[in-house]
């Protein structure tokens, strides 16, 4: 009933352009998406078959890992397989229903993984600064409570953004210039008042962007603060190593965000916004896996274990 059609649109499917500017990229386009698509999927699962492998990996850390890396595979699912489809196939129509499912389900991976690395913020805090009572205080109570808090935040603000949408009436034309339905690109087909969606959409990505950068910043100046009054190098190089991973994946993927929406929605900026997404959609899931797993000791003795025992048998 949600995604029936309330309004009086008349458009029952748009048409996706993709690339189709550029011709004669699409074929490469499709073989370099679909390695990173394979990498994505097949990374971020070995990410979490080696937290689930490795005794040692059994800790709130890689517990939020291991849903970071799945929240990856979903959000690269939702949008790459239908990319790889317009860029080999003519016919590149998706449904109004299809569409609106596309995007609630990017829309709610996206704020989930938002604050799953907020999340992974201030368990860092905790460990850095609260090492003796780190085990106590990320209890798997509590642990498990901060994912489900995520996913159900994650999935009522997109669900309240797509309503929205769907209060928009869509008469013509139908067609999106993007590979995928990014609200920016959908939200420009609507004839008619878009105030309401856009007033909506601004309070629910400024509350959410500032809250979750709220919550890591704070809780890196803690964690700043507390290296800084270390007295041994040694603590200093290993509370940071910690750090670094996980600062890295949240420069990349806070930094593609605000490229993405400060871009001014006009005709000239179409590209960049394709080009923003698809580092956002198609890279970043690709590069979480690699982040965690080339700085972190435990993973990569893990996969050599897990490749010299394949080897052996």
């Amino acid at each position: 009933m949600f995604l029936a059609n309330r309004n009086q649109s008349s458009v029952t499917m748009f048409i996706l352009l993709g690339f189709s500017d550029f011709p004669h990229l699409q074929a490469p386009l499709f073989l370099v998406f679909l390695v990173i698509y394979t990498i994505t999927v097949v990374g971020n699962l070995g990410i979490i078959m080696v937290v689930r492998i490795n005794p040692k990996l059994q800790t709130p850390m890689y517990f939020f890992l291991s849903h970071l890396s799945f929240l990856d595979i979903c959000y690269s699912s939702v949008f790459t397989p239908k990319l790889l489809e317009i860029l080999v196939v003519e016919d590149r129509s998706i449904s109004f229903k299809g569409c609106m499912i596309q995007f609630y389900f990017i829309c709610a991976f996206v704020i989930t993984e938002m604050f799953m690395l907020a999340v992974m913020a201030y368990d860092r805090f905790v460990a850095v600064c609260n090492p003796l009572l780190y085990t106590v205080a990320m209890s798997r109570k509590l642990c498990t409570l901060l994912v489900a808090a995520t996913y159900t935040w994650g999935g009522l603000c997109s669900l309240t953004i797509t309503y929205s949408l769907l209060e928009q009436t869509y008469c013509g034309p139908n067609i999106i210039n993007h590979f995928g339905c990014e609200y920016s690109a959908i939200l420009s087909l609507s004839c008619s008042d878009p105030s309401f969606s856009q007033l909506v959409c601004f309070i629910i990505s400024t509350f959410n962007e500032t809250t979750s950068l709220f919550i890591i910043l704070a809780s890196y100046v803690f964690i700043v603060v507390t290296i800084v009054r270390m007295p041994s190098t040694g603590g200093l190089r290993k509370a940071f190593s910690t750090c670094a991973s996980h600062l890295t994946a949240i420069t990349i993927f806070h930094g593609i965000i605000l490229v993405l929406y400060c871009v001014p929605n006009s005709k000239s900026s179409w590209l960049l916004i394709k080009v923003a997404t698809v580092l956002f959609t198609v890279m970043i899931p690709m590069l979480n896996p690699l982040i965690y797993s080339l700085r972190n000791k435990d993973v990569k003795e893990t996969v050599r274990n897990v490749i010299s025992s394949k080897l052996l048998s």
